[in-house]
C-alpha cells in the first residue's frame, strides 16, 4: 500500500472505531449481512481480524480468572472484611469469588452470629448479607449512653458535673466525627485505582493513615471494655444462693427436719442421724448403684457434667433438710491420686487448697456428725493405695476436723476395690455395708463394663418415659429394672460355678479322656482347692491410718532435721521400751515386703491375663484369616488383613517380652529386688502403642465395612464371635484391652510405690515409671475426649434443625435447659406488676464458649404414648457476650430472667426454683471462665 493513502486509512480506521463502538448485537448483524453482500474489501477484514486477535501482556491478566478457584479464595481469605466489600467492586470475576460463603462464614462465627436458616443451594452471598446486617446493628454508644440502656449502675452527681461530663462527651465526639470526615476526604485523594478508600486496606496505605486506625482501634476497645464492664456487673447483680429468687430466700437459718419441725440446732442424737451418700452419673451403670442403696439412706444421684461446687453443695443442702448426718459417702469416679468429682474439678494435692474446693470440703465437713459422735466422710476412690491418695486424705482431715477415709484395695480391671479393707479406725459395719446391699454392690463390681453397654440402650428407651423424674428416683427404677430382668442376682451366684465348668470341658476336649464325667469331677476338685489356698490374693490389701502415717512422716523429718549428725538411737538397750520398738520396727519392714510382694503377684497374674487375651486375638482371628489367604479360599485380602490387625500383633510381642522379663524377675524374688529398670524398658518401647490408638479408628471402621461387603467376613465374625474361646466378647471389644491396660498399670505402679521404702534402690525407677505410664495415660484420655466430644457435638447438630457446625476445637457441651420464653406486655410499670404471656418452650444449650437458642416443640406418635422433642435453631450467643438479669419473684411470674446476647433478648423461666438457681450458677461460671480465656 502506498505512502500517499496513510492520512485515509487512518480516517478511516478512527470512522471505524467510533462506529464499532456504538454497535449493538442487532449493527453487528447487519454488518455481517453487508459484507457478504456488497464483498467488502479485504484489507478491512485483515484489520479487524488483527485488532480481535490481539493478545494481552501476561502483567495485566487477571489472576482470578487464571489461577484454579481454590486459590484464589485462599488468597481472598487473609482479607478482612472491608478489603473483602473493596474488592467486590472491582470486576464481576472478583465480586463473585469475595462474596462465597467458606470467606464469610468463618467470620460470622468468630463473633457468634450464626446464619438463622440453612440457604438453599442457588442462595448466593448469604452469610455477606448476615455479616453486614449484624455490623450495622452494633451500637457505639458512650459510657453515659451505655449506662441508659444498659442500666449499668453509676454513682449520683451533681447538675454541674453532669453538665460538664455531658458538655466533654460532646466534645470528643465533635472531635472523632471531624477526623473521620478529614481521613475520608484524604483517602479519596490518594486512593489507588482498584483499592478503596477504607482504612483497613492493608496493600495502600497513606502517612497519616496509623493515626484514625489508631482512633478506630481505640473506640473499638473501649466498646469491648464496656461490654466486658457490663457481662461482669450483670453476673455480680445476679442473687447469690441465699436470694436466688429476689424477694424469697432459700431457708439456710432455719431448716425443716424429717418430723416437721423447725430447729435450729444440729446437735441432735445418733439414732435420728441419717447416713447420706451421693452418687455421680459418671460411674458406669450407676443405675445399679443407686438401686443398690440401703432403705432409709439419703442418696442424691447428680451430674458429672453441668454442675459446680456450690451447685453440688446446694443438693446435698437440700437433701439433708437441715440434718447434721452421721456419715457423708461420695461414690465418683477417680484414682488412687484425686477425685474425679465434677466436669473440670479432678481435686487432688494440687488443687486442695484453692478457694473454691477448700471452702467446698469446710462446708461438707461442716454437715457431718463430729469425730468423737462417730462422723466420717467416705470416698469411694481408692486413695489409701498410694501416698498422694493418703496425702489428700490427711490434709482433707486436717481442713475439716472430720475423718475422710477410702478404700486400700486395687482390684485391676474391676471396681472390687471398693470392697476391700478401708483406712482408718474400725467400724462395727464396713463403710460399703453401710450405704448399700453387698449382694448387689457386688453384682456391679463384677459386671459393670456389661452392664454400662446394656443400660446405654435402656437409658434410650426409658428416659422419654422418667424424664420428669429426679435423677436418684429414675436411675433407681432403672436399675432395679434391669436387676429384676436380668436375674442378675443368681448370674452372679452361678457366675463361677459356669466358669470353673467352662474350663473343665476346655481342658476335656484337649484331653480326650475315655471316662469325662471322673475327668471333670477330678478338675473341679483340684481347682476348688487350688482357689481356697490362693483366696486372699485375688485383691490388693494395704491398711494404714491416714493421720498416722502423715504424723509418723512429719516427726521423722523433724528430727533428722534438728539432728542431721546424730543417727544413734536415743533409747539404750536397757530401756524396757527398747525391745518393744524393735519388734514393732521388724513387724512393720515385714508388712511392707509381704505387700510388696502381692503387689508384683497381681502384677504378674494381671498382665498374664491381659497376654493371653492379646493372644486370643492372634489364635482366633489372625491365623485362621491368614490361613485362608494362603489356602487361595481368602476372606479377607492381605491389605485388610495387615490393616486390622498388624499393630496389634506388634503390642503382643512388646507386652510378650514384658511378661517374660517380669516372670524371670520375680522367679527368684526377695525384697531387695527391683522391677522399676523393667518399666522403664517398657516406658521406652510406647511407640507401638501410639501407632496402634492413631490407626484405631480405621481399623473399626475396616471391620464394619469388610462385615457389610464381604458375607464370608460376616460369616466369619458370628462364627468366632462372643465364644467360650473369647471371654463371650466380640473383636471390637477384645481390641479395647489395650486402652485399658495403662489405667492398671499406673494403679499397681503407685501401690508399688507406696510399699517400697525410701531408701530402697528401686524407689527412683518406680517414680521415672509412673511419670512415663502417667503422661503416656494422659495422652490416651485426651484421644478419647476429643472422639467423645466430637462425637456427641455431631449428636447434637443432627439433633437441632438448621443448626450451624459445631465442631470446634475444645468445645465441650456443659448443660442442657429447658425453659419457657415469655413476653412482656408492658414494659413501662415496675417489674413487681408486670404480666407475661408464654410465647413458646425454648431448649438452651451452654457449651463452654457460646449458648445456643432453639425452639423446643413436641410431636405426638399415633397410637403411643411417648411424645418426642424436636429442636429448631433461633441463635447463638458468646458466652462474653452474654448479658444475664434476674427477675423478682412476683405474684405474676416465677422463676424468670432475662438472657441479652448484642441482637436478641429473651425473657426465659424455669419450670421449678431449684432449676433456676442451678442452671444461672453454672452459665455464671461458664462466662467467667470464656472471659478468663
Amino acid at each position: 500500500m502506498s505512502a500517499g493513502n496513510s492520512p485515509r486509512e487512518s480516517l478511516e480506521m478512527e470512522s471505524f472505531h467510533t462506529r464499532f463502538s456504538a454497535w449493538t448485537p442487532f449493527s453487528n448483524k447487519s454488518l455481517n449481512r453487508q459484507c457478504s453482500e456488497l464483498n467488502f474489501c479485504i484489507f478491512l477484514f485483515r484489520v479487524i481480524q488483527d485488532w480481535f486477535s490481539e493478545r494481552m501482556q501476561v502483567a495485566r491478566v487477571d489472576f482470578s480468572t487464571v489461577l484454579p478457584r481454590f486459590i484464589s479464595l485462599y488468597i481472598f481469605s487473609f482479607l478482612n472484611p472491608k478489603d473483602l466489600c473493596a474488592a467486590a467492586q472491582v470486576s464481576w470475576p472478583w465480586k463473585f469469588l469475595t462474596e462465597q460463603d467458606c470467606l464469610w462464614m468463618p467470620k460470622c462465627i468468630k463473633f457468634g452470629w450464626f446464619l438463622p436458616y440453612t440457604p438453599t443451594d442457588n442462595e448466593y452471598g448469604a452469610w455477606k448479607h448476615h455479616y453486614i446486617a449484624c455490623v450495622s446493628s452494633l451500637d457505639w454508644l458512650t459510657p453515659r449512653e451505655a449506662a441508659v440502656v444498659y442500666g449499668t449502675l453509676n454513682e449520683p452527681k451533681t447538675e454541674e458535673e453532669e453538665l460538664q461530663e455531658r458538655q466533654r462527651e460532646k466534645c470528643l465526639r465533635k472531635i472523632v466525627w471531624e477526623k473521620i470526615a478529614l481521613r475520608k476526604k484524604e483517602l479519596f485523594k490518594v486512593r489507588p485505582p482498584w483499592v478503596s478508600g477504607t482504612h483497613c486496606s492493608r496493600l495502600f496505605r497513606s502517612k497519616c493513615q496509623p493515626r484514625l486506625s489508631q482512633t478506630v482501634r481505640d473506640r473499638v476497645r473501649l466498646h469491648e471494655t464496656l461490654e466486658k464492664q457490663l457481662v461482669l456487673s450483670s453476673l455480680e447483680s445476679l442473687p447469690k444462693r441465699s436470694n436466688i429468687s429476689g424477694c424469697h430466700s432459700y431457708p439456710l437459718s432455719s431448716k425443716k427436719n424429717w418430723r416437721g419441725v423447725y430447729k435450729n440446732d444440729s446437735s441432735s442424737s445418733n439414732a435420728l442421724q441419717p447416713h447420706f451418700i451421693l452418687i455421680s452419673s459418671r460411674i458406669p451403670a450407676y443405675e445399679m448403684v443407686a438401686n443398690s442403696v440401703r432403705a432409709g439412706i439419703i442418696s442424691v444421684v447428680y451430674e458429672h457434667s453441668g454442675l459446680n461446687l456450690e451447685t453440688l453443695l446446694y443438693l446435698i443442702e437440700k437433701a439433708l433438710d437441715g440434718q447434721m448426718a452421721q456419715s457423708v459417702g461420695i461414690f465418683s469416679d477417680g484414682d488412687s491420686r484425686e477425685i474425679n468429682l465434677l466436669q473440670g474439678y479432678k481435686i487432688g494435692i494440687k488443687n486442695l487448697l484453692m478457694p473454691e474446693v477448700r471452702d467446698f470440703w469446710e462446708k461438707l465437713g461442716s454437715y457431718v456428725a463430729p469425730e468423737e459422735e462417730g462422723g466420717h466422710v467416705d470416698l469411694f476412690v481408692p486413695l489409701g493405695a498410694s501416698e498422694a491418695g493418703i496425702e489428700v486424705l490427711s490434709q482433707l482431715s486436717q481442713l475439716t476436723g472430720t475423718l475422710f477415709t477410702a478404700p486400700t484395695g486395687i482390684a485391676t480391671g474391676s471396681y472390687q476395690h471398693v470392697l476391700s479393707d478401708w483406712l482408718g479406725r474400725q467400724w462395727e459395719t464396713a463403710p460399703p455395708s453401710i450405704y448399700f446391699s453387698e449382694s448387689k454392690l457386688q453384682t456391679w463390681s463384677s459386671f459393670t463394663d456389661f452392664l454400662e453397654d446394656t443400660l446405654k440402650s435402656v437409658r434410650k428407651q426409658l428416659s422419654p418415659l422418667f424424664k420428669e423424674l429426679q435423677k436418684n428416683i429414675s436411675g433407681r427404677m432403672i436399675g432395679q429394672f434391669v436387676f429384676d430382668t436380668m436375674s442378675v442376682a443368681n448370674t452372679l451366684n452361678n457366675q463361677e460355678i459356669v466358669q470353673a465348668l467352662a474350663d473343665g470341658l476346655i481342658e476335656l476336649s484337649k484331653e480326650n479322656s475315655d471316662n469325662p464325667l471322673e475327668f471333670l469331677s477330678y478338675f473341679l476338685l483340684k481347682k476348688c482347692s487350688k482357689k481356697s489356698k490362693h483366696f486372699e490374693r485375688n485383691v490388693i490389701l494395704t491398711k494404714s491410718d491416714p493421720k498416722a502415717t502423715h504424723n509418723l512422716l512429719t516427726k521423722e523429718r523433724d528430727v533428722i532435721e534438728d539432728n542431721p549428725q546424730d543417727t544413734k538411737p536415743s533409747l539404750s538397750k536397757t530401756d524396757p521400751n527398747f525391745e518393744l520398738l524393735v519388734k514393732l520396727e521388724r513387724k512393720l519392714q515385714l508388712d511392707s515386703a509381704e505387700k510388696r510382694t502381692r503387689v508384683i503377684r497381681e502384677l504378674l497374674k494381671s498382665e498374664r491375663k491381659y497376654v493371653q487375651m492379646l493372644e486370643v486375638v492372634r489364635d482366633v482371628y489372625v491365623r485362621p484369616l491368614r490361613a485362608a489367604l494362603s489356602s487361595n479360599r481368602a476372606i479377607l485380602s492381605a491389605a485388610n488383613i495387615q490393616i486390622m490387625f498388624s499393630d496389634i500383633l506388634q503390642i503382643l510381642c512388646l507386652n510378650r517380652q514384658f511378661l517374660d522379663d517380669l516372670r524371670d524377675r520375680i522367679q527368684e524374688w526377695g525384697p531387695a529386688h527391683c522391677v522399676g529398670e523393667i518399666f522403664i524398658k517398657f516406658g521406652s518401647q510406647l511407640n507401638t502403642y501410639t501407632n496402634f490408638f492413631n490407626n484405631y479408628p480405621v481399623v473399626l471402621k475396616t471391620i464394619e465395612k469388610c462385615r457389610e461387603k464381604i458375607p464370608a467376613f460376616r460369616a466369619f465374625l458370628k462364627r468366632h464371635d462372643k465364644t467360650i474361646v473369647t471371654k463371650m466378647l466380640s473383636l471390637p471389644e477384645l481390641l479395647l484391652y489395650p486402652s485399658r491396660r495403662f489405667e492398671e498399670y499406673l494403679h499397681l505402679l503407685y501401690a508399688l510405690r507406696l510399699h517400697t521404702p525410701a531408701e530402697h534402690i528401686d524407689r527412683g525407677n518406680l517414680t521415672i515409671a509412673i511419670d512415663q505410664i502417667k503422661n503416656y495415660k494422659g495422652y490416651i484420655d485426651q484421644m478419647k475426649r476429643n472422639i467423645n466430644m466430637k462425637d456427641h457435638l455431631l449428636d447434637i447438630q443432627r439433633l437441632i434443625w438448621g443448626c450451624p457446625t459445631l465442631s470446634e476445637a475444645n468445645r465441650y457441651l456443659i448443660r442442657i435447659q429447658d425453659v419457657a420464653q415469655l413476653h412482656c406486655c408492658d414494659e413501662d410499670i415496675s417489674f413487681y406488676l408486670r404480666l407475661y404471656e408464654h410465647t413458646c418452650d425454648l431448649s438452651l444449650f451452654l457449651f463452654n464458649d457460646a449458648l445456643l437458642v432453639s425452639s423446643r416443640g413436641t410431636s405426638h406418635t399415633p397410637f403411643e404414648r411417648t411424645s418426642k422433642s424436636t429442636y429448631q435453631f433461633i441463635a447463638s450467643v458468646a458466652l462474653h457476650r452474654l448479658i444475664i438479669e434476674d427477675i423478682p419473684d412476683s405474684k405474676f411470674i416465677k422463676n424468670a430472667f432475662i438472657l441479652q446476647g448484642p441482637k436478641h433478648e429473651w425473657i426465659c423461666a424455669t419450670e421449678v426454683e431449684d432449676d433456676k438457681f442451678l442452671w444461672l450458677s453454672v452459665l455464671q461460671n461458664a462466662i467467667k471462665s470464656s472471659m478468663e480465656k
